[in-house]
């Protein structure tokens, strides 16, 4: 798969009176997983609704160098964006294979494809049946990965996808991340710290009231200290043998 690249220029987000997004310019190239870092209120999940076109902004929104600034989000969907959206909206009385048929109908994908998207994580098999809503925060969120990835997307968009969960679920989805951004997929997560994530992270932005005050080519370790640098919070001392 040839890598694909999502390209934001001078995109803002607006409230009313309040601006959530100022002149944010990010470029998330395939191959490598994009972090988009900040404390919580830093306009992340605002960031990511307007590229899926979920929010109104002004700016520009190019994938692969075509412009889809003017689409509507089921039409950025089709164009190859996909979202992992904060609190997962999924339909909690409807049951997983339901769930999964309602992004394929969007997509307008053929019946294999709900098929297909339980391969991803085959924990879901086993809870074909059962109401999203009493599945575990783990099962949900590989639910909503899953659907996010049916349609095969160049670009996956995740917003706190790991707020949460246990260790063990963290670390499988990680390897899903990753092995996405290897095959191509322009991945972009925003997380307020990365945590675990750190080894997984090629570069980033860190975003502070709107804005992107710093950009890391050089790894998660190094986007977390421009993260602390930015906030005025230093990284603390690593401990050493005594005696």
């Amino acid at each position: 798969m040839s890598a694909h690249e999502l390209k934001v220029d001078g995109l803002s987000v607006r409230y009313g009176h309040a601006s959530a997004v100022t002149d944010a310019t990010v470029t998330v190239p395939g191959g490598t997983v994009t972090a988009l870092v900040g404390p919580n209120g830093a306009g992340k999940s605002s960031l990511l609704l307007a590229v899926y076109g979920s929010v109104p902004s002004t700016g520009k929104v190019t994938l692969d160098g075509e412009e889809v600034s003017r689409l509507r989000p089921a039409a950025r969907a089709r164009a190859g964006i996909a979202i992992v959206p904060q609190g997962r909206q999924l339909f909690p009385h409807l049951n997983v294979a339901d769930n999964l048929q309602v992004m394929a109908e969007l997509l307008h994908l053929p019946k294999s494809a709900v098929d297909n998207a339980l391969d991803r994580f085959p924990i879901l098999r086993t809870r074909l049946r059962s109401l999203v809503g009493v599945l575990s925060g783990g099962e949900q969120q590989m639910l909503v990965v899953s659907r996010a990835l049916m349609g095969s997307p160049k670009v996956l968009l995740l917003d706190e996808m790991m707020t949460g969960l246990a260790p063990l679920i963290v670390q499988e989805l990680a390897r899903t991340v990753t092995g996405l951004a290897r095959e191509g997929v322009a991945v972009l997560l925003a997380e307020p710290a990365l945590g675990v994530l750190r080894s997984v992270v090629d570069r980033g932005y860190v975003l502070v009231r709107g804005e992107v005050v710093a950009q890391e080519e050089d790894g998660g370790r190094a986007l977390d200290d421009a993260y602390r640098a930015a906030i005025g919070v230093e990284r603390p001392r690593e401990l050493r043998p005594t005696g």
